[in-house]
């Protein structure tokens, strides 16, 4: 701490030095002529001697030459005063520039923390790697996992993991450098290049942008039944002008699922919207149906809380009937559960996701 406070007095006096150098010369040249004219001249001699060496051409220089040449006419015929310094500003300056470290040390005592001891980074990732995974924030647990790549070298796994780290930390663009890499290591998984697609629209601010385009069309070369990825072509070709090709596109898709696929309707609503009809919404006994199948779904697992697709099925059912209580207790549940399978977490978070019909 000694070394610190040595540190930042000298750098503190060699600013006031500065301030006061600098004042110094403005002073000593109080009274001299406009330099204006003097650059002009110096410009026009170094014009001269640059084509003189065969630097510019001769064209190059006539027209720099008139142009210097009209500049120094313009401030040789201007009125101009003679540069003057205020003595009365001499003890004001130097008194701001012996106060301001004083201001610094005094602001850093009243919010900062001096008795705070150091926390080299290298030691505070060491303690994170030694925490409990739960209790650690999503940046803390990307700098854990780019760590451990880095040691340990990473698989489409691991980039996957640190991909979704990424993300819950808000930075989308370590999200795709992440998914990325994992592609490089496993180019024909499906997954990773629809979930590519996915974070190059978050990106995009939920635009389907032509690099998105090309990750999705790259999940359903290797994953042809790939439902996020054949719905955002799908939107791709409606606002890019397709709308026929995007709605039969969307129809094939929800005919493919199940009834009681959750998905199915944020497929209607998009198909609505598309359409410019009223989105579709369930009546009182349908949904007292759909109610009473999640709950059933719920009870089940309880009894076979294995089952990953119950699950997944569980948390966009919720997020379905808008219910971001129950989504969000039992998105936290289902990762707890699951927290070493990529491929179950992508598709919890892909679900809760899922638009609300009411």
């Amino acid at each position: 701490m000694i070394a610190f406070w040595v540190v930042a007095g000298v750098l503190s006096a060699l600013c006031a030095g500065l301030v006061l150098w600098s004042s110094a010369r403005a002073a000593a040249v109080a009274g001299a002529d406009d330099p204006t004219t003097a650059v002009y001249r110096r410009q026009l001699r170094e014009i001269d001697d640059l084509a003189d060496r065969g630097l510019i051409e001769a064209s190059e220089r006539t027209i720099a030459h008139a142009e210097a040449a009209r500049r120094l006419l313009g401030a040789a015929e201007g009125k101009s005063a003679p540069w003057s310094a205020d003595v009365a500003l001499r003890k004001p300056v130097l008194l701001v520039a012996a106060l301001t470290p004083l201001l610094a040390l005094g602001i850093y005592f009243a919010v900062g923390s001096p008795g705070f001891a150091d926390q080299p980074f290298k030691a505070r990732v060491a303690a994170w790697r030694g925490a409990d995974p739960s209790a650690l924030t999503p940046p803390e647990m990307a700098v854990v996992l780019q760590s451990l790549i880095s040691e340990r070298g990473g698989d489409p796994e691991a980039y996957g993991f640190l991909a979704q780290a990424e993300m819950a930390s808000d930075n989308p663009a370590g999200a795709a450098r992440a998914l990325r890499r994992a592609i490089e290591l496993a180019p024909n998984r499906a997954d990773l290049w629809e979930g590519l697609g996915e974070v190059l629209m978050v990106q995009a601010e939920g635009e389907v942008t032509p690099q998105a385009q090309r990750a999705f069309q790259e999940a359903t070369k290797r994953d042809p039944k790939a439902v996020s990825a054949r719905f955002h072509l799908a939107r791709a070709q409606i606002t890019g002008g397709q709308r026929a090709e995007g709605l039969a596109a969307w129809r094939a898709l929800a005919a493919e699922l199940p009834p009681t696929d959750a998905r199915q309707a944020s497929i209607q609503q998009a198909i609505a919207q598309a359409e410019g009809a009223p989105a579709p919404k369930f009546d009182d006994s349908q949904m007292a149906a759909v109610e009473g199948m999640v709950a059933s779904l719920a009870a089940r697992l309880e009894t076979n809380p294995a089952d990953s697709e119950g699950w997944v099925r569980l948390v966009r059912s919720y997020a379905v009937l808008g219910d971001v209580g129950e989504r969000d207790a039992t998105l936290t549940e289902a990762k707890a559960r699951f927290a070493g399978n990529a491929d179950v977490l992508k598709a919890l978070d892909l679900a809760a996701k899922t638009e609300p019909m009411r």
